[in-house]
């Protein structure tokens, strides 16, 4: 004789408990990458700023040897200025005409070429000059200049760039313009 057996299937769905623990998950895991996408963007920030200036001494280094003329870079309050030396640390009313690039002669009759690099708003700039251990900070009315000569030398320097609570500090090689060391912290 056969029976017949009566079998309830369960019914398929979530209980509340587990979606509530899902929706939890998920929240902890978006709130990770959302931290993680505002320290990389510091950390994007000062990387650019970081090859920008890197690339500024490399050309400074480069068009110094090329002219025999010294140049050099200019660190002021929010921007990076490549000139001739012999125009470094001037007024910046008389530096305002050289925005971008200018191929036009000096007065002098010998070629220059001007470039500017603006830093992110916020990022603020020091260097630190061979065998001291002071950071020199740009202000409105502080200039520091990083002077590259005609045979290809220029001062070994440390530049640190800090925005927001991350920062960056770049070691130059005196005889290639590039960076030696190099240090990031990103917050």
């Amino acid at each position: 004789m056969i029976s017949a057996v009566r079998t309830n299937k369960p019914l398929r769905g979530f209980t509340l408990i587990e979606l509530v623990m899902v929706m939890a998950i998920a929240g902890v895991v978006m709130a990770g990458a959302v931290g993680l996408m505002v320290f990389s963007s510091d950390e994007r920030a000062l990387r650019n700023a970081s090859g920008e200036i890197e690339l500024m001494a490399k050309r400074a280094r480069t068009i110094s040897i090329l002219h025999q003329t010294p140049y050099a870079l200019e660190f002021r309050d929010g921007r990076v200025n490549l000139l001739p030396f012999a125009q470094a640390g001037r007024d910046e009313k008389k530096l305002s005409r050289s925005r971008g690039v200018v191929d036009e002669p000096e007065p002098s009759g010998a070629a220059s070429e001007n470039r500017w690099f603006k830093l992110q708003d916020g990022m603020e700039l020091s260097i630190r000059h061979w065998n001291s251990d002071k950071w020199l900070a740009t202000a409105k009315n502080n200039v520091q200049v990083w002077r590259f000569d005609p045979d290809g030398l220029c001062e070994p320097i440390s530049v640190r760039l800090t925005l927001n609570k991350s920062w960056a500090m770049d070691t130059f090689h005196p005889l290639t313009a590039s960076i030696s060391d190099s240090e990031l912290e990103a917050r």
